[in-house]
């Protein structure tokens, strides 16, 4: 009970947070220092001001979002109820084979109109002998997997409801995320799964319990003192349910025994329909790729961005894509590591609209960081390692010292390493403001460009990896090309060859443009190791290789900055052919050294034995040879 004396002396207080909250101030997020011309009205409306002319934040609501997609289920006398909101459409649906199968995937039998976002699934009758091939009746345990279509026939999402009983039925907690293995090292690895309810879930490895704290629908243990290189089954216990796979440790650090990885990026959803649209990513070619990568037998998967459409303005609908690209891979995932890097279409933020024009006027990295950037969407999506940077607060521009004026680098920026090679993850969409390049009004990062502080931590892990005697190879991956070669020649690290392009912090550009930004970083890679092997990029969505040697041109015509001095060949491999709409070939300074163009669909394998290295690029759909190289 509020003590009285207490609440007359905070009425005052109060009343003034009442009033503050009419005009904006006490609920209003502040604006970070590093951006500029961003305001607050006396309504607590977010603005861009131009000149005399305010441009108003879009607050329309999102299209969809996760929440509404996971169906507010209900156990009935016979079966389950599913409401979707306002969603017209169908759902198909079927059981799915936990324990029976190495890849679990719903077996789809029936379908049903949805009626004002709802439908009645009858378990009792659809699932009767001799459609009852989980046993549901005797376990009295099943999950179905169900498949949401829009009014159109474009697919949105694929989701599992798990029910207890054999009528009436009652809900229980379903993993729709997972579980899956990151994080893997040569003692132990990562394994965490979302459930629809919160659950108080557990984790058995090698006869230990890992017990969760409470009941939660995000479920992640951290498994140590493994053994190198060695298989273990792991058993994910939920709310009743069971699953149950298995990992393997990664090679020992510095070990030369053989192994292969595999590397690929750009799978937003494309046309031709069905799985290759599946609402923000195209989960037929994902699939694909995981499915070759796990025949091939590889130790992890390197993806670096744009695995969903993005550029949204609502976290609950980038997870929605997040979710359906996990989905896609998630049969293979639950045994092999994927590492994740951003691109520019994990882009989620404020957009500013002209509204007479009816175009974006801006577009910048959504605040707070903490709770709504882009790469706090991400981290809560992903699952990285956490031994990058923090931020570019503190960097020499930061304009205000004592606040957060910058997003966060943790699992977006990042290393690790898998017997003789290590893998660097950079983030070239960092505080991405994806309209800078035409509009600087606002301030933030430029699509491309390596920042001051990611670049420091750069020259410093590459200097450790340099001493580390475990270390014979280095690859670095960003989603930015170095040098593009189809689609991106007015962006990435070229901008058409003009260096003016850079970012903008507080209203004044940094003092390196892109091309000098682009040198300093080949520098490290080149100049200052004797590893690293190649940048892994992608962006451009094509496949192609690129030997950089000091006799490929690199500079516009009369350029007058500083040239690099290139003292060692490096690889640019560009796979951006993860299922994306594909772009042909520019013709640019390099184009004559540039080698295997080709729009297929791809997927980059490296075998590793020892000191050599054998990349092969197979189409993933046909399975075909696109390239082999001799790397190393």
């Amino acid at each position: 009970m509020l003590d009285m004396k207490k609440s007359i002396s905070l009425l005052p207080l109060v009343l003034l947070l009442v009033l503050f909250s009419k005009v904006g101030v006490a609920q209003s997020p502040q604006v970070p220092a590093a951006y500029t011309n961003i305001f607050y009205d006396e309504d607590g409306r977010l603005y861009l001001q131009e000149k005399k002319k305010r441009h108003y934040a879009e607050t329309s609501p999102a299209t969809y979002t996760l929440e509404s997609m996971l169906g507010n289920a209900e156990g009935t006398k016979k079966g389950v109820t599913l409401d979707f909101g306002e969603l017209e459409g169908e759902i198909i649906y079927g059981l799915i084979p936990y324990g029976q199968a190495p890849h679990p995937l719903p077996v789809f039998r029936f379908n049903k109109a949805l009626k004002k976002g709802k439908v009645d699934i009858n378990i009792a009758d659809d699932f009767k002998d001799p459609y009852d091939f989980v046993n549901w009746k005797r376990n009295q345990y099943l999950t179905i997997g169900y498949r949401l279509i829009d009014k159109k026939g474009a697919t949105l999402f694929d989701g599992e409801v798990s029910l207890k009983g054999k009528g009436p039925f009652s809900v229980t907690p379903s993993i729709y995320e997972g579980p899956f293995v990151s994080n893997i090292t040569e003692n132990g690895a990562e394994i965490w799964c979302r459930t629809t309810l919160p659950a108080s879930a557990s984790l058995v490895v090698d006869g230990k319990t890992y017990e969760n704290d409470g009941e939660s629908t995000f479920h992640q243990w951290k498994v140590e003192g493994l053994s190198p290189n060695q298989s273990y089954t792991y058993t994910v216990d939920y709310g009743g349910l069971k699953q149950q796979y298995n990992f393997k440790t990664a090679l020992p650090k510095g070990s030369r025994e053989p192994f292969v990885f595999a590397y690929a990026s750009d799978s937003r959803h494309a046309k031709g329909g069905g799985e290759r649209k599946v609402y923000g990513t195209n989960a037929y070619i994902m699939k694909k790729i995981a499915a070759l990568a796990y025949r091939e037998n590889a130790a992890f998967v390197q993806f670096t961005g744009d695995m969903i459409n993005g550029y949204l303005r609502h976290n609950s609908e980038q997870q929605l894509q997040y979710t359906n690209w996990k989905k896609a891979i998630e049969p293979f995932w639950h045994y092999m590591p994927f590492y994740i890097g951003m691109g520019n279409h994990e882009a989620m933020g404020i957009l500013f609209r002209d509204t007479k024009k009816e175009r974006w006027k801006a577009f910048v990295d959504a605040f707070p960081y903490a709770t709504r950037s882009a790469e706090a969407a991400f981290g809560e999506a992903f699952v990285n390692p956490e031994n990058g940077p923090e931020s570019e607060d503190g960097n020499k521009y930061d304009p205000s010292p004592e606040t957060v004026d910058f997003p966060s680098y943790a699992e977006n920026v990042f290393y690790y390493t898998h017997g003789n090679v290590a893998m660097v993850v950079l983030n070239s969409d960092y505080w991405y403001a994806p309209t800078l390049g035409r509009n600087t009004a606002t301030s933030g990062g430029l699509h491309g460009y390596i920042m001051d502080n990611q670049l420091e931590w750069l020259r410093q892990t590459i200097a450790q990896l340099e001493a580390d005697e475990d270390i014979d190879h280095v690859f670095v991956t960003q989603h930015t090309p170095v040098f593009p070669n189809g689609g991106h020649a007015s962006d990435d690290m070229w901008y058409d060859g003009n260096n003016e392009k850079r970012p903008v912090i507080a209203g004044k550009p940094v003092d390196q443009g892109i091309l000098e930004r682009r040198d300093a970083y080949l520098n490290i890679l080149i100049n200052q190791s004797s590893k690293v092997v190649a940048v892994l990029t992608g962006d451009e969505h094509n496949y192609n290789h690129l030997k950089i040697t000091s006799e490929v041109p690199i500079y516009p015509k009369k350029y007058p900055g500083k040239k690099l001095r290139i003292s060692r060949p490096i690889y640019q491999i560009n796979n951006g052919a993860a299922g994306a709409p594909y772009y042909a070939q520019e013709v640019l300074p390099w184009s004559s050294y540039t080698q295997s163009f080709s729009v297929e669909n791809a997927l980059c394998l490296f075998y590793v034995e020892g000191g050599k290295i054998t990349m092969v690029v197979l189409n993933p759909d046909t399975l075909n040879e696109i390239d082999r190289v001799e790397l190393r």
